[in-house]
């Protein structure tokens, strides 16, 4: 007997060909678009979009091909207050969020997935390109585009009710799947960066909700050697557009090395001051096998994988890195993995070199 699966369509290829696997597996499935913004036309359009007015028409025309029903959930205000809020407290903290990451967790695996069983629903079906191998999240096949980071920090449980139809299929896969089926979105490019931002600036977006406040940009010595308007501007690891006054001793580009919010300070220095090799991290959650095997983690979306190991202290996680990484940020997560297997995730409070 098939499983009532509610299936989440943003109005991409992804999402689509997952409902149409699944409907075709012989599932009950309903479609259900995702209204985030109170304004959608603030939202990305056309190339890059992501969560727009012609995104929740291309989902319904999707889910007509498809023949399953279809309906827009209003997300509006819990995003702005789980996702949209959070970000700009983080950086006002100092810190570097993964909306992306946060979306997942307080919405389409928390605030949906709860709608979705209370309605009688079995499961919540995406199109994130990751595997479930016996309920435990695994790497998708496509490498390139795998999104197991993103996902590492949901729970066993709502892991439980999720389907990512998905993982075993490459990006070239699903797009000609999707013209086989006759779904118009074949061809749509993907989305890129952040949804809720309309243009692309981050710090533009930034500056509108904390303000401008001039502040120095100091070497690892304290001499200042720069001004800025707002350190929530700056991400670990950034070099360019620092504006910095004299350039350095031996002529080498500087980077971020740290951002102080209290004082409005960003300090910057030289990419080999950028190297950690320890990573301190807040309370884990553990969603996989507690297999060690191979064990890796990765720092932030898409980015490289380093051979660690770990132990649990103080309530929280310290990792310690086979290899120094660079441009660790707080506020990021740490998801680790046996193999392609995740094991579980926390996030990043803070790094250093031993």
């Amino acid at each position: 007997m098939g499983l009532r699966v509610l299936a989440a369509m943003s109005g991409g290829v992804d999402s689509a060909v997952a409902a149409a696997r699944i409907a075709e597996a012989g599932h009950d499935v309903t479609g259900v678009h995702l209204a985030l913004s109170a304004n959608p036309q603030s939202h990305r359009t056309g190339a890059r979009g992501c969560c727009t007015i012609e995104d929740s028409r291309d989902a319904r025309r999707a889910a007509d091909v498809i023949g399953i029903p279809f309906y827009i959930w209003d997300m509006a205000e819990r995003f702005q207050r789980d996702v949209v809020e959070d970000f700009v407290a983080e950086y006002a903290a100092g810190r570097t969020p993964n909306p992306c990451l946060r979306c997942n967790e307080k919405i389409k695996f928390a605030a949906v997935l709860d709608r979705a069983l209370a309605l009688g629903f079995d499961a919540v079906a995406t199109g994130h390109h990751a595997r479930l191998v016996d309920g435990v999240l695994s790497r998708s096949v496509d490498q390139g585009k795998d999104q197991s980071y993103v996902l590492g920090v949901l729970t066993r449980e709502q892991l439980g009710h999720a389907i990512f139809p998905l993982g075993d299929s490459t990006k070239a896969e699903v797009r000609e799947e999707a013209a086989r089926r006759g779904l118009t979105v074949a061809d749509k490019p993907d989305s890129h960066d952040i949804c809720f931002i309309a243009d692309g600036d981050t710090r533009g977006f930034l500056s509108k909700r904390l303000g401008s406040a001039e502040g120095p940009i100091v070497d690892q010595s304290g001499e200042v050697v720069g001004s800025h308007h707002g350190a929530h501007g700056f991400t670990i690891g950034q070099r360019k557009g620092l504006h910095i006054d004299r350039p350095a001793p031996d002529g080498r580009p500087r980077y971020v090395l740290s951002i102080e919010p209290v004082s409005n300070t960003v300090t910057v220095g030289p990419r080999s001051a950028l190297e950690v090799t320890t990573i301190t991290c807040g309370p884990p959650v553990w969603n996989g096998p507690a297999a060690h095997d191979d064990l890796t983690v990765q720092l932030r979306a898409h980015g490289e994988v380093y051979g660690c190991r770990f132990e649990e202290a103080g309530g929280g996680l310290r990792i310690d890195l086979d290899r120094p990484a660079t441009g660790v940020a707080a506020g990021q997560a740490a998801v680790l993995y046996s193999g392609d297997t995740v094991i579980g995730s926390a996030t990043i409070v803070s790094a250093s070199r031993e």
